[in-house]
């Protein structure tokens, strides 16, 4: 364990140079937080590797965005952050649809898959990862991760070329187009797009409209909308990156 001294020095250099290798060192020394609010979130109808799982990621997150110089320890800042992400985790649980038995169980295995690759590298798996790993294509990966409703759709997540749109395995809920800096070369790539792409960048990101509208206009399922903003981010990512 790393002492609390130790631990705000190793903070503050993260804050400085973004150094991935001192981030996963304060998850890892930290990471009993996580594991202690899961198992006394545990046994109210949701599994402790999910609630795990979730406090994790919130751990990460915190880790990331906590300062060590306003005042506060990171024991002290992370307890109710974490506890209040386990908290959502259980109200979204609650609204969640009956998975297909094939979704299920592809979900428990690319959870199991998760949690082992975490704790070995400090980070989640790419939707790539995965799929190499489980033998299923991309396409099933993310199905399986859109019918699990605790995982926020708004997180945001690191690819194999380093931060992008994901949390690695966490749905696209926002494309963010806005991080792309340069707008030029961003609209000479969209014009590469075949027609029904270019509609649904147009109906999402121009006019605003939900995955659902979206569907509705072009005689599509939300489903389709989904993956086909997923396929057009990946595309342009490629391109720009």
């Amino acid at each position: 364990m790393i002492d609390a001294n130790e631990a705000n020095g190793l903070f503050r250099e993260y804050r400085r140079t973004g150094d991935k290798n001192i981030r996963n060192r304060l998850v890892e020394n930290y990471i009993y937080i996580a594991e202690i609010l899961a198992k006394k979130f545990a046994g109210r109808g949701v599994e402790y590797d999910d609630l795990f799982q979730v406090a994790s990621e919130a751990l990460i997150t915190g880790v990331e965005k906590y300062d060590p110089d306003m005042g506060t320890q990171f024991t002290t800042y992370i307890t109710p952050t974490v506890t209040g992400i386990i908290k959502n985790y259980f109200r979204d649980y609650s609204r969640a649809v009956r998975l297909p038995r094939r979704v299920y169980a592809l979900s428990a295995k690319i959870r199991t898959e998760t949690n082992e690759y975490f704790k070995e590298h400090g980070v989640k798996p790419t939707v790539r990862q995965l799929s190499e790993k489980l033998g299923v294509s991309e396409e099933l990966i993310m199905e399986a991760l859109e019918y699990r409703a605790p995982v926020s759709l708004d997180a945001t997540v690191k690819g194999d070329e380093g931060e992008g749109l994901l949390y690695d395995v966490i749905p696209y809920a926002n494309s963010g187009f806005e991080s792309f800096e340069d707008s030029e070369s961003l609209k000479t790539e969209i014009e590469k797009l075949d027609p029904t792409e270019k509609k649904v960048v147009t109906l999402r990101f121009v006019q605003g409209k939900s995955q659902s509208e979206v569907g509705k206009i072009l005689g599509v399922s939300q489903m389709f909308v989904s993956r086909a903003e997923r396929k057009i981010v990946e595309k342009l990512k490629d391109a720009l990156l």
